[in-house]
C-alpha cells in the first residue's frame, strides 16, 4: 500500500512539475519587458505601442507600457522605475536619442539588454540591437516622389520650396534629411528648385520635437514673408502633424484646391490619409507599425534567448560609440493612386475608419 501511495504521490509530482513547465513556457518564466516609448500625441507612437504589448502578450510576456509626453526627464524616471522592477529588457523609443546615457548605464549594470526603437540610441554601449525603417530611404522616398510629380528631371519649368525637417536631437530626422537631399539639392543647384527663405541645411529646417504648432508658425512666417505676391509649389515636410500645420497656415493665407502646393509627409496616420484622400496632402511615407513591432519582437525574444534575430544592417547605424546591429523595414509612399490597395487592402485601416 505505501508503495502505491508513494508511485501516486511520484507520479503527481512529475505531472504537477510538467504542468509549471508547460506554464513556464507559454509566460516566459514569469519574464517582463519594459516599453518606454515618447508621446500619445502623435497617433504612430500610440499604434507602435499597443502592437508590441499585443505581440509580447501574446507571446506570454508580461509587458509595463509608458509614454512621457514628450518629457526628457519623466522618460528617464519612467526607465529608472523599469529598472528598479527588475524587467528583463528594455524597449525604448527615445524622445532625446542622446540623453539616457546615464539611465541606460544603469540598466547595463543590472543585466537588462536594451533594444532600441525606431529611434537610434546615442552614445552608449548599452544597446543590444535597433528596430526601425530606413531613415535615409524614407528620405529619398519623399524625395523622389516629389522628383516624379513634378517631373523635375525634364521641365523647363521653375518650382519653389520649403523645408520642415525632424528634431534636431533625433538621428532619424538627421538620415531622413540626407536622404531627402540626396534627391533634391540638384534640382536645387540648377535652380529648377527654388527655396526663396534659403533654409535648406538641416540645421535651418529642423523642428523641436517634431512640433506641429512650430512648423505651422514657420509656414505662415514664409508664406507672408517671401509668397506674398508668388504661391508657394512645395512643401517638402518630414512629418504628417508638419503637414497639419501647413494646411493651417496655407488655409489661413487664401489657399485654395485650386493653387494648393503639393505636401508631403510620413507616417500615413488616419487624419493625414483622409486629407491625401480630399487633396489637402499629396503623399505620406507608410510605416506598418504592426511589421516594425513584429521584428522588434524577435529581438526581445533573441535577447532573452541568447540567440540572434534577423539583422539586416550592420554597418549604417553608428552612436559615436558603436555601430549597432539593426533592423530596416522599407518605407512605402502613399498617395491617391494606391492609399486603397495599401492602407485598406493592407488592413492597417478600414474603408469606414477613412471615410468618417
Amino acid at each position: 500500500m505505501k508503495k502505491i501511495i508513494a508511485l501516486v504521490l511520484a507520479l503527481m509530482m512529475v505531472l504537477s512539475l510538467a504542468a509549471c513547465g508547460g506554464n513556464g513556457g507559454s509566460n516566459k518564466g514569469g519574464k517582463t519587458v519594459g516599453i518606454a516609448m515618447p508621446t500619445q500625441s502623435s497617433e504612430r507612437w500610440i499604434k507602435d505601442g499597443a502592437n508590441m504589448k499585443a505581440q509580447l502578450e501574446e507571446k506570454g510576456y508580461t509587458v509595463i507600457l509608458q509614454y512621457a509626453e514628450d518629457d526628457v526627464q519623466a522618460q528617464v524616471s519612467q526607465i529608472e522605475n523599469m529598472i528598479s522592477q527588475k524587467v528583463d529588457c528594455l524597449v525604448i523609443a527615445a524622445i532625446d536619442s542622446g540623453a539616457l546615457t546615464g539611465v541606460e548605464a544603469q540598466a547595463k549594470q543590472a543585466g537588462i539588454p536594451i533594444i532600441a526603437y525606431d529611434r537610434l540610441l546615442m552614445d552608449t554601449d548599452a544597446v543590444s540591437y535597433y528596430a526601425s525603417f530606413d531613415n535615409e530611404g524614407v528620405g529619398r522616398a519623399i524625395g523622389e516622389y516629389i522628383e516624379k510629380a513634378k517631373d523635375l528631371a525634364n521641365t523647363t519649368e521653375t518650382y519653389t520650396i520649403e523645408f520642415f525637417m525632424g528634431s534636431p536631437d533625433d538621428n532619424n530626422a538627421v538620415l531622413l534629411h540626407r536622404g531627402l537631399m540626396k534627391v533634391l539639392q540638384p534640382y536645387l543647384d540648377k535652380g529648377t528648385l527654388v527655396c526663396k527663405t534659403g533654409r535648406t541645411s538641416f540645421e535651418d529646417t529642423c523642428i523641436l520635437r517634431w512640433s506641429q504648432e512650430t512648423a505651422q508658425q514657420w509656414c505662415e512666417n514664409y508664406l507672408s514673408g517671401f509668397y506674398a505676391d508668388e504661391d508657394l509649389d512645395i512643401c517638402a515636410t518630414a512629418f504628417d502633424g508638419f503637414a497639419y500645420g501647413c494646411r493651417s497656415a496655407l488655409e489661413g493665407a487664401g489657399y485654395t484646391l485650386d493653387n494648393w502646393p503639393l505636401i508631403t509627409g510620413q507616417d500615413a496616420e488616419l487624419m493625414a490619409s483622409k486629407n491625401i484622400i480630399a487633396g489637402y496632402q499629396t503623399m505620406s511615407i507608410y510605416k506598418d507599425t504592426r511589421l516594425l513591432a513584429e521584428k522588434c519582437v524577435t529581438m526581445v525574444e533573441a535577447v532573452l534567448n541568447g540567440t540572434e534575430p534577423e539583422i539586416n544592417d550592420t554597418t549604417t547605424y553608428n552612436n559615436n560609440v558603436m555601430v549597432v546591429p539593426s533592423y530596416l523595414c522599407t518605407p512605402v509612399a502613399v498617395d491617391q493612386s494606391n492609399y486603397e490597395e495599401l492602407l485598406i487592402g493592407g488592413g492597417y485601416y478600414t474603408a469606414e475608419e477613412l471615410a468618417g
